[in-house]
């Protein structure tokens, strides 16, 4: 399994997420401060709220992330680099936009390109991660995505948007290996249906760099309450034979 050795570096392996459509502002404060308790890698935010992220986690390392394109990635070239821009705008740090699988179904793979290394040049040396749907996908398709990816110059590739995520550990472990063998270069987060510890180190022993949770909180306190905060008297220890 994944040697973790603390809480600290669980949540630096955790892009703690929350793109709830419906999610009040009060809501999103909470959200923020439970981040910023637990000092997670990154936020992954809609954009209606990364000015209020700016401020609560002013003063912390924590980097803020949000989407183009998303859930679905059908948009124009044209309305995802403006949309990045504007991403840029309020202060991003990472920018996930979600790939268009009508192009990557009809083996469009210069379409693709094109649209990914234009938004990269925008993006710059801020993070790019290209999201795929790999649950929607033929390994074929993944394999292509992938290459496609790094080719176009991402930094990551992301297996879901949260909305058809894989059932199980071994689908989440057979998409790692496609993405390592056919886009060594590339990093790779998981994200969808990871909800516990246990399922978290399983995703980050098959080869993720990093995992998308929204239940990123839960997972941390929960590895706190198991590995930090149970204590437990040892029995005292002696040396020499009792006669």
């Amino acid at each position: 399994m994944y040697n973790i050795k603390n809480s600290k570096e669980l949540a630096s392996l955790i892009n703690y997420t929350n793109l709830n459509n419906m999610i009040s502002e009060n809501e999103m404060k909470e959200f923020l401060n439970k981040a910023k308790e637990l000092n997670f890698h990154s936020v992954v935010i809609s954009p209606t709220y990364i000015p209020l992220a700016k401020e609560i986690l002013s003063d912390t390392n924590i980097k803020i992330g949000s989407v183009v394109g998303f859930p679905l990635g059908f948009e124009d070239t044209e309305s995802k680099i403006a949309e990045t821009k504007e991403l840029l705008k309020k202060g991003v740090d990472e920018i996930e936009v979600v790939m268009n699988l009508s192009y990557l179904k009809d083996e469009k793979y210069s379409l693709l390109e094109n649209e990914i290394k234009q938004i990269k040049e925008i993006v710059k040396d801020k993070v790019l991660k290209v999201v795929i749907e790999s649950k929607a996908l033929e390994d074929y398709e993944k394999a292509n995505a992938s290459k496609v990816a790094e080719k176009s110059g991402a930094d990551f590739i992301k297996t879901s948007t949260g909305f058809v995520t894989p059932n199980h550990i071994f689908e989440n472990v057979n998409d790692i290996n496609i993405i390592q063998k056919y886009a060594p270069k590339i990093k790779i987060e998981v994200y969808g249906g990871i909800d516990e510890y246990k399922f978290a180190n399983q995703i980050l022993t098959g080869g993720a760099d990093i995992i998308g949770s929204n239940s990123g909180y839960e997972i941390v306190k929960r590895y706190k309450e198991l590995r930090e905060n149970t204590q437990v008297k040892p029995k005292p220890i002696t040396l020499t034979k009792k006669e």
